[in-house]
């Protein structure tokens, strides 16, 4: 196994920035870290995660679509998409990585394909970094993602155990960046990576939230579940600033904007949330009037809809964040344990 010392990891981020754009964790001005590209005096971030998720990089929170552009009676069509460099994203963390593949069943695996989240994605190149000290509002090992990296997560998976950064391909965009980063990297033993593994997989079983019971999770209980009770008392604390699902690394649902640029029309899409009051709203009517229809909406998707649509994938990847973030402190842990101890399911 490949490894470079953890001192010299600079070293690493400049070969690599030297050739094509690279990202990793820094920390920002409150004390958190958000992704930032690399540049010489950049220091990788020691925090466990970022506020927000990399699915930024593949599913950006804005993004150009198309522009009309009017002279006279002429109309053109400008498409802005263009072929993107190869990039390379460091330090993303199991349950972001799981969170890509959320994405990719629904932009990539159905039809139509989305050719705009396509493109960033066969040339980005994901390097997980394994949880060395996960938080308790961690709870990934619910859903079975590994975050000791002992099952293969990204393109190449990382481990820093004892003073040293370990590498290992898993894909072919993976085993070119090793090779391509060989002239710093040096062979070594991988017992430390088995012995960091271990003592992670022993951090992860004592968080309170590492089994979750999701057995009530099936399809059979589907509108047990959704006519329960709970959702009265679940979403009465919601003030429906949609925080959750903009931290989230697996909420892909956008609204399409036209602006007038004043010769034509510049068409955008952004984020938008299912936590929003005017997220259903049609010319007619809104068929989800409350609050509560719009916090059913979400978690039924997440722990139910989703997996029923993809082979008992869930649409949460225990990252946390959403607990973390929101100012009323009401997220999708609260949801599960309120199914499981509720009476009318």
């Amino acid at each position: 196994m490949l490894s470079i010392s953890q001192d010299k990891i600079d070293s690493l981020f400049e070969l690599i920035g030297s050739k094509q754009p690279l990202y990793l964790p820094v920390d920002n001005n409150s004390g958190k870290a958000d992704f930032q590209k690399w540049e010489k005096g950049v220091k990788l971030s020691s925090e466990l995660k970022t506020v927000r998720s990399a699915k930024d990089f593949f599913f950006p929170k804005t993004e150009h679509m198309v522009s009309y552009q009017r002279k006279g009676k002429e109309i053109t069509v400008e498409d802005p998409r263009k072929d993107i460099e190869d990039f390379v994203i460091f330090g993303v963390r199991a349950c972001d990585a799981k969170g890509f593949e959320a994405i990719d069943n629904v932009y990539l695996h159905m039809d139509p394909v989305d050719s705009y989240y396509k493109n960033r994605r066969e040339h980005g190149i994901v390097i997980t970094l394994a949880c060395n000290e996960p938080v308790k509002t961690c709870f990934c090992s619910t859903y079975n993602i590994d975050a000791s990296l002992q099952t293969p997560s990204g393109d190449v998976s990382c481990w820093l155990s004892d003073g040293k950064y370990f590498f290992q391909a898993n894909t072919d965009k993976g085993k070119t960046f090793v090779e391509n980063a060989k002239s710093v990297l040096q062979e070594s033993d991988d017992a430390s990576v088995k012995s960091v593994q271990k003592e992670i997989s022993e951090k992860i079983e004592k968080l309170p939230f590492a089994h979750l019971d999701l057995s009530k999770f099936q399809g059979k209980d589907m509108l047990k579940i959704f006519n329960s009770k709970i959702w009265n008392s679940v979403s009465e604390a919601c003030v429906g600033c949609g925080t959750c699902t903009y931290v989230c690394p697996t909420c892909m649902c956008f609204d399409v904007r036209d602006f007038d640029t004043g010769d034509g029309i510049r068409q955008v899409r952004c984020w938008d949330s299912c936590m929003y009051n005017d997220f259903t709203q049609m010319a007619a009517e809104n068929p989800r009037h409350t609050q509560k229809e719009r916090s059913r909406q979400r978690f039924m998707h997440k722990l139910m809809y989703y997996p029923m649509a993809h082979k008992g994938m869930f649409s949460c990847v225990g990252c946390g964040r959403c607990l973390e973030s929101c100012p009323v402190n009401m997220n999708i842990v609260k949801v599960i344990k309120a199914v499981n101890e509720t009476d009318d399911i």
